[in-house]
This record gives structure tokens, C-alpha cells and sequence, in this order.
């Protein structure tokens, strides 16, 4: 199978790159960033890199002889930058939109499109006990204020080329997907990456004390990355035409995550938390039940083993910068 990656120099992107090439299909990546700030770059992949996709031209060009698309490309980051980004999150539209026209032109058989729970109307994520999210809890529609509203947006594009066209399409919406090689420091960087290097810094410094930000009392379900690989495989080959949560269901409060990450690293660190950095939501988990009930399948990895394997590679990474 011949297969084209967008945002092939991301986290997710590397990842779901280095798990096709293990089954022998033909991968063409494609990512805006030079190949020098990519994730992972693997060379029996065609890598395009400094490719712009919001262009039309680059889109069909990009599709050509391809079977399926992978479109994972967007401007984004941690909560940090999508709420200081919001036109630039916005913006991404360009991408969704001119992949899956260019993807159907092109005579591809299929196309995934890479969502996110920051779909997911507000008012049911005002608890830190917040009743897990189905996927019609997106409507009404009230998602996070510019990436959210991207993701919808380019969600219902999907649908409506099957409904208008009957072009396969199959959505996912990540929940805080984490785990090695992910970017761990730069603005972009998600709470399980950013708390391994604050605790790394603080044992390595010696002050071992942690800045956390809101009160800590925020909860989320965190997906590691082996989960949302298979996660994205199985969905492709599904029947599933709706949109459908990608994420675990283990609900963990921000102090939670850094009592495990504490617990790996070995240390005890004073807590100052930061009441004016961006926050999120209160509250926001996964219900997988139609992932269940549909794929026979859910995200499984515990968060203590993935967040072990995360803290050691950050780990590695920053003792080898020094």
C-alpha cells in the first residue's frame, strides 16, 4: 500500500510513519519544519520536508498515487500555545481543507483526519469530576475557542464528502496522546512531557521544587503513543464513518500526574502553582464505549508504565544536551 503521512515530522506523525514501514508499505512524508527539527525522520520513507500543505497545488501534488492519507498536519501545540494561537490554530483550515479535496481528486481510497477532544462543548468540562465525554457531546457546538473550532470545522467537511460524494473518510478525536520523542520543552509541549522536564530540571538543579500550572486540581485522561498508533490503524480499517474518541479512560488530576512522575524520578518536590497560566478546561475525559462497542478495542496502556517510558527517554534526551 502506498501511503502519504502529513505532519510526518511530528510527534504522532513519526510514530505512526515508523509503524508502516514495519509492515512494508511505501510511505511518503510530508511536513512543513526543515527535516533537521523533525521528530523522527526514517530513511526508508520519501521524505518532503519544508512542503507547505495549505496550498492547493502542493496538496494534489502530495496525493498523487497515493491510496490513503494520514492527515495529521496542523499548527498546534500544548494548551499554553493553542490558547495564545488561536488565528494560527485557525488557520489549519487551509490544510484540512485542500488535503481532502486534493486526497478525493486524486482518486485516494482513504482518508483519516487527525480531530481532538478540543472539540468538546465547555459547558461539560466545568467539573474536575467531570462525566467522561461521548462523541454527541460535541454538539451543541461549543469547542475550545480556535483550535477547537478548526477541528469541527474539518470534521464536518469529512462527513459531508461522504454524504455529497461517498468518499471514505474516518475521524478520531485525541485525548492527550504522550510518550517518547514527543517535544518536551519550546511553548508546544503537553502536560505529561512538561512535567517530566520540570521534575528532571529540579532534581538536576537541586531546588526540587515544581511550578504547576492553575491549582492542580485540573483532571484529563492521557493516551500513550503506542495506543493511538494502533488506535488510528484499526479505525482505518473500520466501518466507522463518525467521529470517534481516541483516548484512555483513566482520569487523572494534574497533581495525580506529577505524584507518578515524583514517584519515577525518585524525589519529593515543593508545589508553587501558577493561578494565571492558561489552564483549559476543569475537567475532560474519554468514553470509549463506542470505541468498544464498534472496534472491539480501547486504549489499554496504565498511565504509570507510559509515563515511565516518557520520563526516561526526556530524560536521555536532556542529559545527552548538556
Amino acid at each position: 500500500m502506498k501511503v502519504l503521512v502529513t505532519g510526518a515530522g511530528g510527534f504522532i506523525g513519526g510514530h505512526l510513519v515508523a509503524d508502516f514501514l514495519a509492515d512494508g508499505h511505501q510511505v511518503l512524508t510530508a511536513d512543513i519544519k526543515p527535516i533537521g527539527e523533525w521528530h523522527q525522520v526514517h530513511p526508508k520513507a520519501d521524505n518532503w520536508d519544508w512542503f507547505d500543505l495549505s496550498g492547493e497545488a502542493e496538496c494534489l501534488l502530495a496525493c498523487s498515487g497515493q491510496d490513503q492519507v494520514f492527515n495529521l498536519a496542523a499548527d498546534m501545540g500544548g494548551m499554553g500555545f493553542i490558547e495564545t494561537h488561536k488565528a494560527e490554530c485557525m488557520l489549519s483550515v487551509l490544510i484540512s481543507t485542500n488535503m481532502l479535496v486534493a486526497a478525493r481528486e486524486r482518486g485516494c481510497y482513504g482518508y483519516f483526519y487527525s480531530s481532538s477532544a478540543c472539540v468538546y462543548a465547555a459547558d461539560k468540562q466545568r467539573d474536575p469530576a467531570v462525566t467522561a465525554l461521548r462523541e454527541s457531546d460535541a454538539y451543541p457546538a461549543m469547542p475550545e475557542d480556535g483550535y477547537g473550532w478548526e477541528k469541527l470545522f474539518s470534521e464536518r467537511m469529512c462527513r459531508h464528502f461522504w454524504d455529497d460524494y461517498g468518499f471514505e473518510t474516518r475521524v478520531a478525536r485525541f485525548h492527550n496522546v504522550y510518550g517518547p520523542k514527543g517535544t518536551y520543552s519550546g511553548g508546544r509541549e503537553k502536560a505529561p512531557a512538561a512535567i517530566c522536564r520540570k521534575v528532571i530540571e529540579a532534581v538536576q538543579s537541586g531546588a526540587l521544587e515544581i511550578d504547576i500550572w492553575g491549582d492542580g486540581e485540573q483532571t484529563r485522561s492521557f493516551m500513550y503513543i503506542d495506543d493511538c498508533v494502533d488506535g488510528i490503524r484499526r479505525i482505518m480499517t473500520s466501518n466507522v464513518r463518525d467521529p470517534i474518541n481516541l483516548g484512555s479512560s483513566e482520569l487523572v488530576s494534574i497533581n495525580e500526574l506529577v505524584d507518578v512522575v515524583e514517584e519515577i524520578a525518585g524525589v519529593t518536590l515543593n508545589r508553587k502553582y501558577n493561578l494565571t497560566a492558561p489552564q483549559g478546561v476543569r475537567g475532560r475525559n474519554s468514553d470509549n464505549t463506542m470505541i468498544v462497542d464498534r472496534l472491539g478495542w480501547a486504549p489499554s496502556t496504565p498511565l504509570r508504565k507510559g509515563m515511565e517510558a516518557t520520563y526516561t527517554s526526556i530524560l536521555g534526551e536532556m542529559l545527552a544536551d548538556e
